[in-house]
């Protein structure tokens, strides 16, 4: 993202992550020697958000490729291992789209000598890095635009540069906004269960000293009513054919209150992110996580024992809610089906 930090970086073939579930008590890094290191940190939560473990997983393919010794095991393996990485997150569609367009570029190389296939994999990885920082300061210019001067912008869970390979998406708009100089304020959700909010949205504001408020997720209702919001932006995991949208548990909240207080609510993702194979929020496939996410705060336990737990990780919000979509290409406006088709062909 800057000098402060960085979320991912591919070093003398290890990857380094910074370690998301230490933020913001220690600046940590993960590092990951092989590619089943690569997945344990898309399952635990090292790292997070959609663009990111897209371009982790890209990584960690590459990893798998480079230490391989025998092309023909190589071969017989590579598919395995993707599907791995498959099954390490459900619902962030960008996972996906990072494996394939791996093993798209694998199988258009696969007949070269193995020193080229290791060179230009991890290449190939490169690219998706570099692209997906470019991708999310397009988001920015684009979604800035729609910012007022002085905004109060809520955001909730985090889709700063935390979640992307640098710079973020709902926080790539906040960003352009405050280097514009449009003198902007953010609320920040603390985004139970697991706190993204309150954890990293609440750091990388602090790090890059623009104004920003923490409250609890219940609050941000009484605040609207107060006039205290102009406008909500939020980042997605995935985004159907007609623009439902799954992201953090409690979005679907915010923006039916968003629509209750008149105050627009926008989307900013990439194009990655759109899924227009499911035609409709019913077809995501919705994450659930272990209890202790919400019986526990870190290693302190406050639920009791014996409680029943239910920890979906997304919820969907129905196209109906949502204002804008702000991708690299400019802002979808509804009709969604219509536009989103458009513009992704």
């Amino acid at each position: 993202m800057g000098d402060n930090f960085f979320t991912i970086k591919f070093d003398n073939g290890q990857l380094l992550l910074i370690d998301q579930r230490k933020l913001p008590i220690s600046e940590d890094y993960f590092i990951c020697k092989d590619y089943k290191d690569v997945i344990f940190a898309i399952k635990s939560m090292v790292v997070r958000g959609a663009p990111a473990i897209g371009v982790t997983a890209a990584y960690g393919i590459a990893i798998f490729v480079m230490q391989s010794d025998n092309k023909d095991l190589l071969l017989n393996n590579f598919d395995n291992v993707c599907r791995e990485f498959a099954a390490s997150r459900p619902t962030a569609v960008n996972l996906f789209w990072a494996i394939e367009k791996m093993k798209e570029y694998f199988y258009q190389i696969k007949d070269k000598a193995l020193s080229q296939i290791k060179t230009l994999l991890i290449n190939k990885a490169h690219q998706l890095y570099d692209d997906d920082i470019n991708v999310n300061r397009n988001i920015g210019s684009f979604g800035s635009t729609i910012v007022p001067n002085g905004a109060n912008i809520l955001t909730h869970c985090n889709a700063g540069a935390l979640a992307t390979a640098g710079y973020g998406t709902a926080l790539a708009v906040v960003r352009a906004a405050w280097s514009g100089g449009k003198g902007i304020h953010v609320y920040v959700d603390e985004t139970r269960p697991f706190l993204q909010g309150a954890r990293l949205t609440a750091w990388e504001l602090i790090k890059e000293n623009i104004p920003s408020t923490l409250i609890c997720d219940n609050m941000a209702g009484f605040l609207m009513k107060q006039g205290k919001v102009d406008l909500v932006i939020t980042g997605a995991d995935r985004i159907a054919a007609n623009g439902d949208t799954a992201n953090k548990i409690g979005t679907y909240s915010v923006a039916v209150l968003a629509k209750e207080n008149k105050i627009p609510f926008y989307i900013a993702a990439p194009l990655s992110t759109f899924d227009i194979s499911i035609s409709s929020g019913d077809g995501i496939p919705i994450e659930e996580r272990n209890e202790k996410e919400i019986t526990n705060v870190f290693s302190e336990r406050i639920a009791p024992l014996g409680v029943k737990v239910y920890n979906p990780s997304f919820d969907v919000t129905p196209s109906k809610y949502i204002k804008g979509i702000i991708t690299e290409k400019g802002i979808i406006y509804p009709p969604f089906k219509k536009n989103i088709k458009n513009l992704l062909h």
